[in-house]
């Protein structure tokens, strides 16, 4: 399947790290959290991105121009500027770099791409988000209930450390208990080609506009997924990110 990522946002609540970058950009491990994203649904055997642009899309542009062009060993000669390649690892991704506005919505930005996804279903997730989601799992799960749209159902980690008590002792103490209630959207979505009728123009917000009608049109599942799941929204979120990256102990690294 194609992938659609959402990656022109402007990421506000993250601006320590966004005022010269979009968020997708943001590093973590010396390499964009888009990178990361991509490299999971690259091991699931998706490598035909397309990235929503908006907010500083032109970083994202080079990067891709950059990482092609720097990727790997190179002779350069001098006299003429002639470069030789060599010893290429290069992921096989293709990349479309689209862009849909600095101001669009979450939907307008998939209606901006609608040429690229009528004819199959398609995955779409947004561009500051990591898990360990099994997407093999859930494309069967998809395939079996026959709705329009599946969305990964995640229990977000809390931002405050979680006490058991033992009398007035702390038997346990956790950095980020996961939330015990309120299951929420992770992104990693499937959606089916015939879901676009839902959409509107630039201002269609996928989220009210698009995913509650589909509830009530009884076409949208859940695919529960209890393992790793975190977003980026803020610097105290991308210091965990790295610090986990940093311990080997990064859950969403599911590729070699």
């Amino acid at each position: 399947m194609k992938v659609a990522i959402l990656a022109g946002g402007m990421g506000t609540r993250l601006a320590e790290e966004t005022e010269i970058r979009p968020k997708p950009m943001v590093e973590i491990g010396e390499r964009p959290i888009l990178w990361h994203i991509m490299k999971q649904y690259g091991h699931f055997g998706h490598n035909e991105f397309l990235i929503a642009l908006g907010y500083r899309g032109e970083v994202i542009k080079r990067f891709f121009v950059d990482y092609y062009t720097l990727q790997g060993n190179m002779t350069v000669e001098m006299p003429h500027g002639g470069v030789v390649r060599h010893e290429r690892d290069m992921e096989s991704w293709r990349v479309h770099l689209v862009d849909t506005g600095q101001n669009t919505m979450t939907g307008g930005r998939l209606v901006r791409m609608r040429s690229f996804l009528q004819d199959e279903p398609f995955m779409v997730t947004y561009g500051d988000g990591v898990s360990n989601v099994d997407l093999h799992e859930l494309e069967q799960f998809h395939k079996s209930h026959g709705k329009l749209v599946t969305i990964s159902a995640v229990k977000p980690p809390s931002r405050f450390g979680g006490l058991t008590f033992d009398g007035d002792l702390v038997s346990e103490f956790t950095e980020k208990p996961v939330v015990g209630e309120g299951w929420i959207n992770g992104g990693f979505m499937i959606m089916e080609p015939e879901v676009l009728r839902y959409f509107g123009g630039d201002d269609c917000v996928m989220e009210k506009d698009v995913l509650e009608a589909l509830a009530r049109d009884r076409q949208l599942a859940a695919y529960r997924h209890s393992g790793f799941w975190q977003c980026m929204d803020t610097i105290r979120d991308k210091r965990y990110l790295e610090s986990l990256w940093q311990a080997g102990d990064a859950a969403w690294k599911v590729w070699e």
